[in-house]
């Protein structure tokens, strides 16, 4: 199974290389050899199976859903066919229902998203069970830094999407006359009443993405 799209190859080999990434590569494999991380080895970059030709919008998380077998390798998405929703992803369907008056998806797998043009993106792509943010400062945040100012020089027409304090720093390393900044709390159950409902981003997106003769997203 590849692990990425062969149009994120020059970004990610080049990356690979670099001496913050080889530093936490070795984290990573000491830490898979010994605990339980999420998600599966297999899936750490599942979100760089989005097209990079085809990316349109960049959604920015924390990290992955440290619950056991829920985390997808894409930000907020779940596992195909799992009956628990975390309760961000509870909250993003009732602000896509408000916002656009009903969701697609019939659980939490949002891979429909990717197939359209998506990069569920998280700014620490790995987490240790039970331990929220147990891998930030290993390296993750210069990769994911990294890639939003790759995408910011190569591509044009971008909605980014950030949500919470981690994304929100990101927002300095995007050019706003090239692209479409959205921004609020983080859709967690502790700050999505801080400005995230009613922040309406999911018709945001769509209005920016029509006016330049995108396809919009079936949110």
């Amino acid at each position: 199974m590849k692990c990425f799209d062969e149009s994120w190859r020059d970004f990610l080999t080049n990356e690979f290389t670099k001496d913050y990434f080889l530093d936490l590569a070795k984290f990573l494999h000491e830490e898979y050899e010994k605990k339980t991380i999420f998600p599966e080895k297999g899936q750490v970059f599942r979100a760089f199976l989005t097209d990079l030709n085809q990316v349109k919008v960049v959604i920015l998380g924390q990290d992955p859903y440290h619950t056991p077998g829920v985390a997808d390798g894409l930000a907020f998405s779940i596992k195909h066919g799992k009956k628990y929703m975390p309760p961000s992803l509870v909250n993003i369907y009732k602000e896509i229902d408000d916002d656009l008056g009903g969701h697609k998806n019939v659980d939490g797998d949002l891979s429909s998203w990717q197939k359209q043009g998506v990069l569920l993106l998280n700014n620490v792509l790995t987490v240790e069970a039970h331990k929220a943010g147990s891998h930030r400062g290993k390296g993750w945040e210069i990769f994911s830094k990294d890639c939003i100012m790759y995408l910011n020089k190569v591509k044009d027409h971008l909605v980014f999407i950030l949500w919470g304090r981690d994304a929100r720093s990101k927002r300095q390393l995007i050019d706003e006359n090239k692209h479409l900044i959205i921004e609020s709390a983080h859709p967690s159950p502790l700050s999505a009443y801080n400005g995230f409902f009613g922040s309406r981003p999911f018709s945001k997106t769509n209005e920016y993405l029509i006016k330049n003769n995108i396809k919009p997203i079936e949110w």
